[in-house]
């Protein structure tokens, strides 16, 4: 913009002047004169007059060089590119590269003030600890806030996680241990010339510089000083070679270790015997009142001063508490943790209510998780109209994220843990609900992660079923989180439950309904028996009129519709509706639903609202949608006051049906399963198809848990005194055992399914202050570890050790300790041998009666005994036998002379008695008998135990001994005399015929070892028993020592050795490097919830990209699709190369887990991917209407839905993976393909968030 000088301001001129404010166009007046008559210039608050227009530089240079003849001559253009080289050049400047950004002030000013007027009166310098922090490299609350919207919700998977609670700190003997990678680093020499992770370096070394000798030797300057400087060498020379324990006693020093700081007797590997002052103290201290996390809460003494300690709560509700919802809400009020374990419709909700409430009067956040979408969508409604301040995040829905709670699945606050999400930073309560989900195989894992990773400012609340291990389960979530869980359970039901029997299958018979559990718990077998009676009655009428036939376990469709049309009479008669019917197969629902086509349970008047709802929720849905089979069915059903719950139904019918079963207008419900899961939906009459059900692998009786989560939805608070719970008898009457076990039995106990996912492991490899292995010691898994008392426990034992005399090794005695180790290797050989022939067929057959054995335990030595009885228990199998003794020892009052010091093992002179010979009868352990010999005595067994006993007695003390067993001790004898040095014993390879691998290095090693022991000198040393008691002494607390120190260690985890196969497979597919530093493979599979490995492949291995959007989608969904198909689908080529392509990466990668040890089969592997929706998904794609697809197939309709749904959430992960790999046409691609398949009925908005 030109400048434009303005005249001189004449007499005429008013002192006005105006100003441009930024470059939005608006202005403001300025009236105030100018000094010494100044023109008026156009001011602007702009630095220097308006914006500078952006010129587009293509244009630019187009015109310049590409358009203008002078510089792009037709014919000269070598002079033209030179000219154009002399413009374009630019002189290098290297110092350019040194400068760096300014590195954080690390201080600020700090303003004094009088603490009564607040004059200011002086100014200080702070220091400022967290300088420099970012999500990127710090897990600390104090890093600043991501200031990019999109990621502070969800996070991001370069971000650093926060840090979780009771993840100590590390102490100063940690940082002080170095680890393996760590070494000390010498500037001076061994220095790299190649940075990890470059293929080439630079070559430093500078031949020219070598020989200057220009520099000054300080030293010389120093000389004043010469003896300091002495003696700093000598002193680190001595720190090297002493180690750390023993540093020079210098009076001042920046040195740790000579501090005094011992080591703490939890460091493993200190076996020096001198005791460290003070290192064991404190741990014992501590150790006396074993500190318990979980605090179970009575709940029988009622809460008198409730509203006088809560005057006024954060929510007030219409109805008096129970008493254990106000202990939970004082525990709330006081910001503990609670675990809160109650029967279905007890009314856990009001706890979460509170903590919602709570956290909107504190202005924190509540996230609320639950293990179903479902729920989730139900509880949004709920809270919705509670609360207001609501929002929702599953997988493909997205509602007011900034709200104060959040309800969520337990998956998505997984990875914003894991992506450092700013919501964390405002949370206050995490509430689970459902937590007895954890048992869950495939998904239990979530939970336990979530409850690791949670940081420590955040207050837990867990809901769940009754379980029988609540405060176990508190106690270990207390002890990661080192906060107090107090536990809240009550078995107690507000409706109570009655059990009954169903036997009636005709109008005649439709009353036949027998109590079998009253409310009180009482089992009532009257009931049982007449059941029993009703049903036998009419079998044999049948038979009289019939003949008889088998009475077989399944029924026909005809006699099941007779039951249901009796039994749904009756309890229409006694207005018991309405009613659940649990039945456990899809198919069973639908075909029991069908054949009540003649029931009508509805009145004109709720026909007439069941139909303006249905219309009005299906107003949504397009024209065609609307027409589909299954809606039209469900119509006519609804209708008559009967609907069908179960996952093949569309999700819009399921809230359909939902809505109108708690408005009352659904009669009969007939569902699955899944229906009692947490949806708070309850019935007057809960009724049982079946007692058993097919749980994937096969068929079984329903367990306490699932029978009390489902019974428990009959009974609706506040308007049924009593819910009333029916098991039919269709065939015959259940067995009473099965009935009393499911009704009475404990509910499953919670267990952890804690295991490793590549997900998981990248995750906590891309943090360097979280390990794999913290995370694995923290599961619930290893929830047995006490830690805590082992350390207590090593302590003491550090002492023993050290209290211990000395050993003496010198002279004859200097392979005392080698000794020791040969014995103690012979003893378990031995030991496993002799495992191995008595648990084998002919090693049992050998110790039969008359057996001659050698025998050692306390009392005997190398005694030989010979076998009477063997007892019948196979478990803890014992051997009567008689043994010969000294005179005198037949109690075993007198001890075998050192028997410790000389063990059987190597000495095997058989025991003679140096008096006269006696005798005694004892049971002996498998573990007593040493060997079995190759000689057998004829003995009368009955008889000498007979005569044996009786001589037990009193009076019969001094009767001599009876015939048989002064044969059998005489004969004994003889064979002692015969083979002092011992009698041929029973080999177990050539004579037990034990041809194992085990069994034969055994007997070989047990000969060699042998062998062996007559070479030690030490045996001959007269002091040797002595010293080998010693030996022993010292050796038996050092072997428990060092298993403490073991368990302690990580080497003790159960899942340590799969982390390292797992490991191994991420290094060969080259996820991570050697170091364990996450690579850009890793960091995509990162963005990937399941088949990670899989998807990743197919990214990098450009699997993708030779087909079209619907077929990316349609390849795609064998991901999500887990259930046999019977129709073969028909696709076009290029999808069944993709399939092939798939089946070969999947294949290559089973096979690369195998080979690194992980247990899952090749077979098991590839079978998880199911291609039977490619089809479907395909022409969805495509834009075929859902009622045509769904002809495609034999999937039901409502699993369909489920797949493409979840099939969105996998495209969008793919999309993120590929913006990381920065293939833009990918991720193009996968937006359109998630774009074809989001469409009409698939993705129809739940009724619940509208």
């Amino acid at each position: 913009m030109e400048r434009i000088d303005l005249p001189a301001v004449g007499p005429t001129d008013l002192p006005i002047s105006l100003l441009e404010m930024g470059c939005s166009g608006r202005f403001e007046l300025i009236t105030h004169p100018q000094p010494n008559d100044q023109p008026l210039p156009p001011q602007s608050s702009l630095p220097h007059g308006l914006p500078p227009t952006s010129v587009s530089l293509e244009t630019e240079v187009e015109k310049r060089f590409l358009r203008d003849p002078a510089w792009l001559p037709i014919h000269d253009t070598d002079a033209a590119f030179h000219r154009f080289l002399k413009l374009a050049e630019r002189d290098v400047h290297i110092d350019s590269l040194l400068h760096c950004a300014l590195s954080p002030l690390h201080s600020g000013i700090s303003v004094v003030r009088d603490p009564t007027t607040g004059m200011l009166l002086d100014f200080t310098e702070v220091l400022l600890g967290d300088t420099g922090i970012s999500a990127k490299n710090s897990m600390s609350l104090q890093r600043p806030p991501n200031p990019n919207p999109s990621e502070s919700l969800r996070g991001s998977n370069t971000n650093y996680p926060f840090m979780p609670g009771g993840m100590e700190e590390l102490t100063l003997e940690q940082i002080k241990k170095k680890s393996e990678l760590e070494e000390d680093i010498d500037f001076e020499n061994g220095l790299l010339t190649v940075p990890p992770g470059l293929k080439v370096g630079m070559d430093f070394s500078d031949k020219d510089a070598k020989t200057t000798k220009g520099e000054i030797n300080l030293l010389s300057l120093l000389s004043t000083f010469d003896d300091i400087i002495d003696s700093q060498p000598e002193a680190e020379e001595k720190e090297k070679g002493h180690g750390s324990g023993n540093a020079p006693k210098l009076p001042r020093t920046n040195s740790l270790e000579d501090l005094g700081i011992k080591d703490s007797p939890s460091t493993p590997g200190t076996t020096s015997t001198e005791k460290k002052d003070g290192g064991t103290t404190k741990p014992a201290e501590g150790q006396e009142e074993k500190k318990r996390w979980a605090i179970p809460i009575n709940i029988n003494t009622p809460c008198g001063d409730f509203y006088k300690r809560i005057p006024n709560p954060a929510f007030k509700y219409p109805f008096e508490l129970d008493v254990f919802q106000k202990q939970a809400v004082l525990r709330l009020e006081a910001h503990d943790s609670v675990f809160v374990a109650a029967h279905t419709s007890a009314g856990k909700t009001v706890v979460a209510e509170y903590a919602i409430a709570l956290s909107q009067k504190h202005m924190t956040r509540t996230i609320y998780t639950s293990p179903i979408k479902a729920l989730s969508n139900q509880k949004f409604r709920d809270f919705k109209t509670t609360f207001g301040d609501v929002g929702l995040l599953t997988g493909d829905v997205q509602l007011s994220p900034e709200a104060s709670c959040l309800i969520m699945t337990t998956e998505i606050l997984r990875s914003m843990l894991y992506n450092g999400s700013e919501v964390i930073r405002d949370l206050e309560w995490v509430i689970f609900d459902e937590v007895h989900y954890i048992n869950d195989a495939e998904r239990g894992v979530v939970w336990e992660e979530v409850l690791i990773m949670l940081p420590d400012h955040v207050s837990i609340i867990l809901l769940s079923a009754t379980v029988p291990n609540a405060v176990e389960f508190s106690e270990w979530i207390g002890r990661i989180k080192k906060k107090h869980i107090y536990v809240i359970s009550t078995a107690k039901r507000p409706v109570p439950l009655e059990h009954y029997l169903y036997t009636g299958n005709s109008t005649k018979t439709q009353k036949e309904m027998f109590l079998l559990l009253d409310p009180s718990g009482n089992l009532q077998t009257k009931g049982y028996y007449a059941a029993i009676d009703a049903k036998k009655e009419r079998t044999s009428k049948h038979a009289q009129s019939f003949g008889t036939k088998n009475p077989s376990q399944n029924t026909t469709p005809n006699q099941d519709r007779a039951v249901w049309l009796s039994l749904l009479h009756f309890l229409s008669q006694r207005q018991q509706t309405p009613v659940v019917a649990f039945t456990f197969s899809r198919t069973r629902c639908d075909d029991n639903a069908r054949s009540l086509a003649s029931m009508d349970l509805t009145s004109s008047a709720e026909k007439s609202e069941i139909h303006s709802f249905f219309q009005k929720s299906l107003r949504r849905l397009r024209g065609g949608d609307r027409q589909l089979p299954q809606i039209l069915f469900m119509r006519d059903l609804l209708k008559r006051g009967i609907g069908v719950h179960h996952s093949g139904i569309l999700p819009i019918m399921k809230e359909v049906i939902e809505m109108l079963f708690s408005r009352g207008l659904v009669k009969v419900l007939f569902a699955t399963e899944t229906f009692a899961m947490g949806v708070n939906m309850p019935a007057r009459t809960v009724v049982f198809d079946s007692i058993r059900k097919h749980d994937g692998t096969g068929f079984r009786n329903l367990l306490p848990g699932e029978y009390i989560q489902m019974a428990g939805r009959a009974g609706r608070r506040g308007l049924d005194a009593t819910g009333t719970v029916i098991i039919l008898c269709k065939s015959g009457v259940h067995d009473m055992g099965d009935l009393n076990v499911m009704m009475l039995g404990k509910p499953t106990v919670l267990q952890s399914q804690f295991r490793l996912t590549y997900t998981m492991i990248l995750n906590l490899l891309r943090v360097e202050a979280l390990r794999v292995t913290d995370m694995m010691r923290r599961s619930f898994s290893e929830s047995h570890r006490d830690t805590q008392a082992y350390e207590q426990q090593i302590g003491q034992l550090k002492q023993t050790l050290s209290s211990l005399p000395p050993l003496d090794t010198e002279g004859q005695l200097s392979d005392l300790l080698s000794y020791y180790y040969t014995v103690t290797e012979l003893r378990i050989t031995a030991e496993a041998l002799q495992c191995a022939v008595l648990g084998s067929v002919n090693g049992l057959k050998a110790l039969s009666v008359g057996r001659v054995v050698v025998v050692n335990n306390k009392q005997h030595f190398n005694a030989l005994g010979v076998v009477l009885q063997v007892s019948s228990d196979s478990v803890n199998r014992t051997f009567t036998a008689l043994i010969i003794c000294e005179k005198g020892n037949e109690e075993g009052r007198g001890d075998s002379p050192n028997g410790s010091a000389f063990p059987h093992l190597y000495n095997t002179a058989l025991f003679t008695p140096e008096g006269p010979c006696s005798h005694t009868v004892q049971k002996l352990k498998l573990q007593d008998i040493s060997a079995i010999t190759v000689k057998t005595l004829k003995v009368i067994p009955d008889r000498i135990i007979d005569n044996y006993n009786k001589r037990q007695q009193l009076r019969f003390r001094l009767d001599p001994p009876g015939q048989a067993i002064s044969t059998a001790t005489q004969e004994l004898l003889r064979l002692v005399e015969a083979n002092p040095g011992g009698v041929m014993t029973l080999d177990p390879v050539n004579d037990f015929q034990l041809k194992s691998v085990d069994v034969v290095e055994g007997t070989m090693r047990l000969r060699v070892l042998q062998d062996s022991l007559k070479d030690f000198s030490c045996i001959h040393s007269p002091t040797f028993s002595e010293q080998f008691l010693r030996v022993q002494e010292r050796m038996s607390v050092q072997e428990e020592l060092d298993k403490l120190l073991f368990l302690i260690s990580d080497q003790s985890l159960s899942l340590l050795p799969e982390y390292h196969q797992r490991i191994k497979v991420l290094q060969s597919l080259q996820y991570v490097d050697s170091s364990g530093a996450v690579q850009l493979k890793g960091r995509v599979a990162c963005q990937i919830s399941s088949h990670e490995l899989l998807l990743t492949e197919l990214l990098f291995e450009n699997a993708l990209s030779p087909l079209a959007p619907e077929e990316s989608a349609a390849l795609l969904s064998c991901l999500v699709f887990q259930q046999k198909t019977q129709v073969e689908p028909h696709i076009t080529n290029t999808l069944k190369e993709g399939i092939e392509r798939v089946l070969a990466v999947a294949q290559r990668i089973g096979e690369l887990q195998r080979d690194c040890g992980i247990t899952q089969t090749v077979e098991e592997f590839v079978g998880q991917f199911k291609f039977g929706l490619t089809e479907v998904v395909y022409c969805w794609a495509r834009g075929m209407p859902f009622a045509e697809i769904a002809q495609l197939t034999d999937v039901q309709e409502g699993t369909v839905v489920r797949c493409i749904q979840r099939l969105d959430e996998v495209l969008k992960e793919v999309r993120q993976a590929a913006r990381i790999v920065g293939d833009s046409v990918l991720g193009s691609k996968m937006e359109k393909a998630s774009l074809a398949i989001r469409r009409d009925i698939v993705f129809t908005a739940s009724l619940y968030t509208h």
